[in-house]
């Protein structure tokens, strides 16, 4: 199993989170590919921690579909499938409308602002292949409408269900994100009207341009 080359360890603050954090991320952004055998051991290691909080990330990323574990035996990363794609999308897009509709109109300035900044950026790392930092933005420019409403059931089924949304995301983001891009700015413009309905669409959009099928098997 590759470990990556990076030696920062996790903090004693929120382990659990942390831990369940940097293996998640190693396995959206390929590092763990699928069909990669995950040690517990080796992951201790790496993360400078004990086996428990290992074992303990397993359970969550096993939830959210990044991995399948055999107690006792082994964990593997889980294949990108199109099934499990196309379902945590449409859960996606719906919790992302949810969130838009409601605040719509509401939010300040400065949020606008962020978002709009946000988008720049995603578009101008899209164009220059840098599909990292393409996740990194439009995941700001989604989170801002989410913080916003401050609703910790559907912040928590995002939490759940993003990851393998951005498996996906990360293959299509290095071949086209121009559409993602024209849709968030129509997306910014309806939330500072206040039309809801309207930006609950658009935002439902947004996910649905991303094929369940993209880098994904069919199984």
């Amino acid at each position: 199993m590759p470990i990556p080359s990076d030696t920062a360890r996790v903090g004693r603050s929120l382990l659990r989170d942390d831990v369940y954090s940097r293996i998640r991320d190693a396995i959206v952004d390929g590092t763990f590919a699928p069909g990669e055998q995950l040690k517990d051991g080796e992951l201790a290691e790496w993360l400078g921690v004990s086996r428990t909080p290992i074992r303990e990330a397993f359970l969550s990323l096993a939830s959210s579909g990044l991995v399948v574990s055999v107690p006792g035996r082994s964990t593997t990363v889980t294949s990108i499938d199109a099934r499990a794609v196309r379902d945590a999308r449409d859960v996606i897009a719906a919790m992302h409308a949810l969130a838009v509709r409601q605040v719509a109109g509401r939010l300040g300035d400065a949020d606008l602002d962020r978002m709009r900044d946000a988008n720049r950026r995603f578009t101008a790392a899209v164009e220059a292949g840098d599909v990292a930092a393409a996740l990194d933005a439009d995941d700001e420019l989604h989170g801002i409408p989410v913080a916003a409403l401050d609703n910790s059931a559907l912040a928590s089924v995002i939490d759940q269900f993003d990851p393998v949304v951005r498996r996906a995301e990360r293959i299509r983001f290095s071949r086209d994100g121009q559409t993602s891009g024209r849709l968030h700015n129509e997306l910014i413009e309806l939330l500072a009207t206040g039309d809801a309905e309207q930006a609950a669409e658009v935002a439902f959009d947004i996910w649905h341009t991303l094929p369940a099928e993209d880098g994904a098997s069919d199984e």
